[in-house]
């Protein structure tokens, strides 16, 4: 069964959602059975990518610009989602959060999975982006990051140059307008249900388990001699 999931390294839900889904996986009893495809999705095309932090303040007045709020009621969003985090056991860090355009980043995450680290890598960024503050808009941090997955440092910045995959990141992004994805994470499992939002462990799990069963029909054996059985209108004598 194929699960894919469409989400951007800078999005808070999608860290939660990403550990959400973890959580029920781990109580799936098909679990090995389980393909899990992260694919690309940005929230702003347009961002522009810094290298440095810009200070404490910077990701609420971003927030509160983007959405027209006050800059208390965009920090109480954050707190909020701080909260969130951590009853997943994420550590959040909005005030080291750098800007960045994710395109790259996209880029490279369909390059792991080439090399069946895609998880890994989506991992490795989203930690860097809301926990440690990393530029992952730079190209060097990502290269970097990259090879702490696992990559090979070379081969990421060769495909950075060449824009190796940004294809495959707008084929992504095409295929989720197309889905009517309006915001992320957005589950996809088993071409059968679509989830979107970072839902209750419970609920994710619900949904894997009902497209098992429907992909997976019971099969009955034919009966043979000695089967007998009981039924509304008695048993087999």
């Amino acid at each position: 069964m194929k699960v894919e999931i469409w989400s951007d390294v800078v999005c808070p839900w999608c860290y939660i959602g990403k550990r959400r889904f973890e959580a029920a996986l781990a109580r799936f009893e098909h679990r090995d059975s389980v393909e899990v495809e992260w694919r690309a999705f940005e929230l702003d095309p347009t961002a522009e990518s810094a290298t440095a932090s810009r200070g404490g303040d910077d990701y609420a007045r971003r927030l509160a610009a983007k959405y027209g709020t006050g800059l208390e009621q965009a920090q109480g969003m954050l707190d909020s989602m701080t909260q969130a985090a951590a009853a997943e056991g994420l550590d959040f860090h909005f005030e080291r959060a750098v800007a960045a355009n994710t395109a790259d980043a996209h880029q490279v995450i369909h390059l792991a999975a080439g090399h069946g680290l895609q998880d890994a890598v989506k991992e490795r960024l989203l930690r860097a982006y809301f926990t440690e503050g990393e530029a992952v808009g730079d190209r060097d941090v990502l290269v970097r990051l990259a090879a702490e997955a696992g990559l090979d440092a070379a081969e990421v910045r060769a495909a950075l140059a060449e824009d190796r995959h940004l294809a495959d990141v707008r084929a992504d992004e095409a295929e989720a307008a197309a889905l009517g994805v309006r915001g992320v994470p957005f589950f996809v499992v088993d071409r059968r249900y679509g989830v979107s939002g970072a839902q209750p462990a419970d609920q994710l799990l619900a949904v894997l388990e009902r497209a098992w069963a429907e992909s997976r029909p019971l099969t009955l054996v034919p009966a043979a001699e000695g089967g007998e059985a009981c039924g509304p209108e008695g048993c087999a004598i």
